[in-house]
Formats: structure tokens, sequence, C-alpha cells
């Protein structure tokens, strides 16, 4: 079925990236590198379905050849830490065909992107394995309208509270500020662009004729109380499929245990709150103790006691009453307040494990990348000391582990925030501490499951006397019985 992926990032210098590399890997095309001499070959490369460039109208027609436009954009950015491009890897539905999954990238992309100024460079993958993605490259910088690139930002003067301009005689100049010459780095944006691939995958898919909708918000943004499951990505989704286990797949398979708890737990919570709602519109409740001990008490003088002489029945009416006098309960009223109360841990019980279980998913992530990064960062390093005629065959050779240490390390730049040391043994007493807080939850969430079922009991116990008696038509306890 459709799902929803659409991740944006950034190609930046200052990381070791290369706009040039980055084009070359998600078109699978040989390209130099003109800014630093570097060849990127992955012509062998699989899975490339479709590939083309879109440009503005005021883009020059040599930007239609993929090598020009990023080594332009190599060039005009002189900063060692220069940002050379935007990335959006976006998930295609299943449920189209592959011309029509061509046809919703490259409607989304002039819709939100060229239209606004940004060259792009489109991608499809498929290697027919249930993961169809694409992978839009945008350009950072705007295109003057005679061709030229144009400035990232700009400055504007400082004024005071009449328009003028504010001198500042350290600096021997005017106050001005640097200002972004487009909206493109704002955060309104991302949520923008996220939210039109949806609008627009639920187009496609509802011309299609498909049921399937997606959405871009979060579980928690829309009112659903699940936990969302990870992103498994293209390795792991590979070993799956195989058969094989995966650390983000038993991440997932816990997700669903737990969110099959919770899909339970409401119902539950569900059903009884209905009944509940039932019992306060009576005005007039019973009283519980009277009533059940009345009713008893009446038949066996009677010489008739009906179906509760019975050894087991006598043992449930027994524990009813111990239920009612132990928890203080001596009408339907102190009945309600009681499974209200039951329920309300319940519900602060779920609330207080969605919390734990979405940072534990995020501790696991952490330490899985931590350990990978350090794992192999040796074989990096001497990935790095090679000469640069060997490197190639050496990363050929150490593809998985260097793909490891770099996904390691793109994982890690963005949680740490600009902190040099990882903070591995304090993210794993982080988890430590965090699963035994869980599993103390889970412990309390089970027995108080069996004391919800064992007031689920109570009350059916006692509807059964008073169905009982409404059969037998005793009049003194009409108006308790026709309930």
């Amino acid at each position: 079925m459709a799902i929803y992926h659409c991740s944006i990032k950034i190609i930046s210098r200052g990381k070791g990236k290369s706009a040039v590399a980055a084009a070359a890997y998600r078109s699978g095309e040989k390209l130099v590198n003109e800014y630093d001499g570097a060849i990127h070959d992955y012509t062998r490369k699989g899975g490339i379905v479709h590939t083309e460039i879109l440009l503005p109208d005021n883009a020059p027609p040599a930007f239609s050849d993929r090598s020009a436009l990023w080594n332009a954009v190599e060039r005009i950015e002189k900063a060692k830490n220069a940002q050379l491009a935007r990335e959006i890897e976006i998930a295609l539905p299943h449920e189209l065909t592959r011309e029509q999954g061509v046809s919703l990238v490259r409607e989304y992309v002039k819709d939100n992107f060229v239209a606004a100024g940004m060259c792009a460079d489109v991608c499809l993958h498929d290697k027919n394995d249930g993961n169809p993605h694409a992978h839009i490259l945008l350009t950072m910088r705007p295109i003057e309208q005679d061709g030229a690139w144009g400035a990232k930002q700009k400055k504007e003067y400082v004024l005071d509270k009449d328009g003028n301009k504010i001198y500042d005689p350290k600096k021997r100049q005017y106050k001005c500020k640097s200002v972004p010459a487009t909206d493109w780095n704002e955060q309104t944006k991302a949520e923008e662009w996220r939210a039109a691939w949806a609008e627009i995958c639920n187009s496609y898919l509802e011309k299609g004729n498909h049921t399937e909708r997606i959405d871009h918000r979060s579980y928690e943004r829309q009112g659903i109380d699940l936990i969302p499951t990870v992103h498994l990505g293209v390795a792991a989704f590979q070993m799956e499929k195989r058969g094989i286990r995966t650390e983000r797949g038993n991440i997932n398979r816990e997700i669903e245990v737990t969110n099959q708890k919770l899909r339970q737990l409401k119902a539950r919570i569900f059903k009884l709150q209905s009944w509940l709602k039932e019992e306060a519109a009576n005005t007039e409740p019973p009283t519980l103790a009277e009533v059940i001990q009345g009713i008893l008490s009446r038949r066996e003088q009677s010489g008739k006691p009906g179906c509760y002489t019975a050894v087991n029945n006598l043992k449930a009416a027994a524990k009813m009453l111990n239920f009612l006098q132990e928890n203080q309960i001596m009408d339907m009223d102190g009945l309600t307040e009681k499974m209200a109360g039951m329920f309300g841990e319940q519900r602060e019980i779920s609330e207080k494990l969605k919390p734990i279980d979405r940072r534990l998913k995020t501790l696991e992530g952490h330490i899985s990348n931590a350990e990978k990064y350090l794992k192999y960062r040796e074989v990096y390093g001497k990935y790095r000391r090679q000469p640069p005629k060997k490197q190639e065959a050496f990363y050929e050779a150490y593809r998985m582990e260097l793909t490891h240490y770099e996904a390691a390390g793109r994982y890690l730049d963005g949680v740490m925030n600009g902190r040099t040391g990882i903070p591995l043994k304090a993210w794993k007493a982080e988890h430590e501490k965090l699963t035994a807080e869980r599993k103390e939850l889970s412990r309390r969430y089970l027995a108080l499951k069996d004391e919800v079922k064992e007031a689920e009991h109570i009350r059916k116990g006692v509807y059964a006397i008073l169905r009982e008696e409404n059969c037998k038509e005793q009049p003194t306890h009409k108006q308790d019985l026709d309930r």
C-alpha cells in the first residue's frame, strides 16, 4: 500500500559532499567535478528508471546538461563550507504505474520548485523490490533574468525610528544586516513541500480509483494514539525481504506489538465507558449491597434460591460482595467511580508509555549508528590514506563498511548539534533506565488489566442477579429490575 516518505536534506561542502558526486550517484552517470578534479563514475549502478532536468525559463539552456549544471554550482560557490544543493527524497505510491509515477514527480517538481526559480535534477529509482522512490536535487541560489547566478543573501541598511541609516563610528560605516534573497530556507517551506507531496499523491491515487491515501502529518498531529514506525531504508528493506532480521525491522515489530495493545486497551475502555454512561444516566441508582443481599435472603427464605445456589455461583456472589465491601462501594455511583479511576490509570499508563517508546526508538537509532561509526572508523581512515589511484578499488573492496560508516556519520551529524564526543555511554545508560521504567509500567498495566477484568465480572454478576429477579417479577424491586 502507499506510504508517506518525504525527507529533506542539504548537500554541503562543509560535510565533505559534492553536488557533482551526488548528481552522478543518483543518475548513474560518470561526471567529472571541475572544482577538485575528482571523477565520479556510477555507470554500473542499477535500478535507475528515469532521469531528467527541469529548468525555470530564465536558466541558461546549457544547464539542461547535468555536468554543466552542477559544475556551474560548484564554481559559483567559493566557501569551503558552502551549501551546494538541497535534496528531496520521496517514496512513490506502489499503486501507480511507471508512467504515472514520472508524471506525478514531474508535476510536483514544476509546481513547487521550478516555478519558484530552482533548477531541478530528477532521478527515479526502482529495483522492483517494492521500494520505488525519487531523488530531487535542487539548486540553492536564484538565477537572474539574464541567466546569471544571483546572490543567496543581500545586505540592507539598519534604519532608526525616523527611517534614517545608523552610522557605526567604531566600524566607520553604516550598520547593515544580511537578508535572504529567497524564502527557500524558511522552516515553513519544509512543511509546505511535505504537505504538497501528500496532496498531489492523493490526487493521483483518487484519479486512478485507488482507495489508499497518505498523510504528511505525524500520528500525534492526526490525533491517532499510536506510535509511528521507523523508515527501513533500502538496505534494511532488502534484508527483511530475504528473511534477515534487522535492527530497524525489530524496532518496527516491537512498535506494532505495542500499537496492538493500545488498540485493544482503547476498545475495552470505550466499551466500559459506554456502560458507565448508561449507568450514570440512571436518576436513582440502586444500593447494590442491599439489592443483592435482599434478593439472596428472600430466595433462601422461600426455599427457592434460584441459580445462585450452585457452588460456583455462590462463590461468585461472595466474591462480588467482597469486592464491593473492600472497595467501599455501596451503590452504583461508587462502582462507577471505582471503574472510572481504573480507566484513568489505564490512560495514564498509556500516555506514559508513548514518550518512553519514542525515546527508546531514538536512543536505539543513536546507539546503533554510534557503534557502526566507531566500528568502521578505522576502515574509513585507511581509505582516506590510500593514494588517489587506489581509492576507488579500496572503496569497492570495502563498500559495505564505508557505506555504513558514511551513513552513521550523516546520522550523528544530525543529532550531535556540533558536539565533538559521542556520548555512547550516556545513551546506553539512559536506554537501560528507560527500559526498566517501561518494564515496571508494563507490569502495572498487566495487573490493572486483571483488575478491569474482575470489575467486568462484577458488573455481569450484578446484572445476572437482577435479570433473574426480573423473571420472578418481584414487585418490591420493579424499578431496579426494569433496568
